[in-house]
C-alpha cells in the first residue's frame, strides 16, 4: 500500500495511491498520517481496505510529505561504503547517528530553498522508514516489524556549516527544506528486499548518484536495533539511512548546488522526487 498527503502546505489530507496511480481520499480513516494514527494502530485498520471504495481525488494536488510532524527524524552518515570512500573516511565500526530537525521536512517537489550565507549545499539520495510501533532495546531479528513503511529522502546537506563551522553535523542538516520525503510511504509488504533497491539522483538531468541499498555498511536491521539502544523510538519517527557515492562533497573538483538546479531522485519502488533550488529569499 501507498500512503500520502496531499494539499497546500499546512492543509494536507491523507491519501492512498491505487493501482491505476490515482489518489484515493482516506479522510473517512483517519485525519492525518501523524504519529497518533501509527500509535493507535492505523496500520492494522487498513489491512483488508478495499481502496476502490474511497472516492478518488480529482485533478493533480501537490504531493506533500509522507508522515506529518515526526517526534523525531534521525540520519545515519556514511553507511555507504563507496560513499565513506569518495569523502576520504574511514569505514565506520559503528553507526554514525544525527538529527535532522522535524521542521525542515518537506514536500517531495517542493522547492529546497539555500538558506542565508550557503556556499556548499549538497544532495543525498536516501531510503528512510516510519516507525510503525514503539522500539526499545529492540533485536535486529526484530527490528523490522517495528517498520511501517519507507519512503525517499533527499538528505539536503550544507557543507560549509556541517564541517567548518565547528560542533556537530546538525548546522548543515536542519534548513527548512532539507528534508523532502515522499512522494509515498510504501509499506513493506509491498517493497520487497529493502537491502537489493536501487537508488539514484540526477542533477540537471545529469544522473551523479547511482548505486544500491545492497552497499549499505549496516543495513536497515541493524539500524533500527541499533538505534534502539540509545533512544526510544516512537511510532512515527523517521530514519534516513544514509546516501551512495556521487555527493558534490566527493567530486573533484567539488560542486555545490545553486539557484535554478533541478534535483531528480528515486529509490526503486518508492517514487520519484524532484526540487528546483532556489534562494531564501525567492520563497
Amino acid at each position: 500500500m501507498k500512503l500520502l498527503r496531499y494539499g497546500n502546505p499546512g492543509q494536507e489530507k491523507p491519501g492512498i495511491l491505487d493501482d491505476e496511480g490515482r489518489i484515493r481520499d482516506a479522510f473517512a480513516i483517519t485525519d492525518d498520517f501523524d504519529p497518533a494514527f501509527f500509535a493507535k494502530g492505523g496500520m492494522q485498520r487498513l489491512q483488508g481496505l478495499d481502496i476502490a471504495t474511497l472516492p478518488v481525488v480529482e485533478g493533480s494536488p501537490r504531493i506533500g510529505a509522507c508522515i506529518a510532524r515526526p517526534g523525531n527524524f534521525i540520519a545515519v552518515g556514511l553507511n555507504y561504503v563507496q560513499h565513506a570512500i569518495e569523502t576520504n573516511a574511514p569505514i565506520p565500526e559503528e553507526p554514525i547517528l544525527f538529527n535532522k530537525a522535524p521542521s525542515c521536512i518537506s514536500g517531495p517537489n517542493d522547492r529546497v530553498l539555500l538558506p542565508r550565507n550557503s556556499t556548499k549545499a549538497d544532495w543525498e539520495v536516501e531510503i528512510a522508514l516510519v516507525i510503525g510501533k514503539r522500539a526499545h532495546y529492540v533485536s535486529e531479528e526484530n527490528a523490522l516489524d517495528h517498520v511501517a513503511g519507507y519512503c525517499v529522502c533527499n538528505d539536503v546537506s550544507e557543507r560549509a556549516f556541517q564541517l567548518e563551522h565547528g560542533g556537530q553535523w546538525v548546522k548543515g542538516k536542519m534548513a527548512p527544506t532539507f528534508g523532502p520525503l515522499g512522494p509515498w510511504l510504501v509499506t513493506p509488504d509491498e517493497l520487497g528486499d529493502v537491502q537489493n533497491l536501487p537508488l539514484w539522483l540526477e542533477l540537471n538531468g545529469k544522473r551523479i548518484q547511482n548505486s544500491s541499498t545492497s552497499d549499505m555498511i549496516f543495513p536497515i536491521s541493524k539500524l533500527v536495533s541499533y538505534i534502539s539502544q540509545f533512544v526510544v523510538l516512537e511510532a512515527g519517527d523517521v530514519i534516513t539511512t544514509g546516501t551512495p557515492p556521487g555527493v558534490g562533497l566527493g567530486m573533484k573538483p567539488e560542486q555545490y548546488l545553486k539557484p535554478g538546479d533541478v534535483m531528480k531522485l528515486s529509490v526503486e519502488g518508492l517514487g520519484v522526487q524532484e526540487q528546483t533550488v532556489a534562494r531564501w529569499d525567492e520563497q
